[in-house]
């Protein structure tokens, strides 16, 4: 094989290396998307159940707010996995 062919048969699996990539790249962000919007539901549900316990914050039960801080924190954690992934 010559200089020439090499160098065409180099350019031709760059060429499809950095295709492959991009599609990677694309399904990766479809995937965080995905799941960032799965997060908002949660989200959601979360800021319900803590504006309920703010509300009755003296007569909330100590398991609700337990709940609450185990949502929050998993909230948290998850958004942060998201920011991590796209940073």
């Amino acid at each position: 094989m010559g200089f020439q062919e090499d160098l065409k048969t180099l350019s031709d699996k760059i060429k499809q290396y950095r295709d492959e990539a991009r599609v990677q790249l694309h399904l990766a962000r479809q995937e965080v998307k995905d799941e960032f919007d799965e997060l908002e539901e949660e989200w959601d549900k979360f800021k319900s159940r803590f504006d309920q316990v703010m509300d009755e914050a003296s007569d909330a039960s100590q398991e609700a707010r337990q709940t609450v801080k185990k949502l929050g924190d998993d909230l948290r954690s998850s958004y942060q996995n998201i920011r991590d992934k796209i940073m």
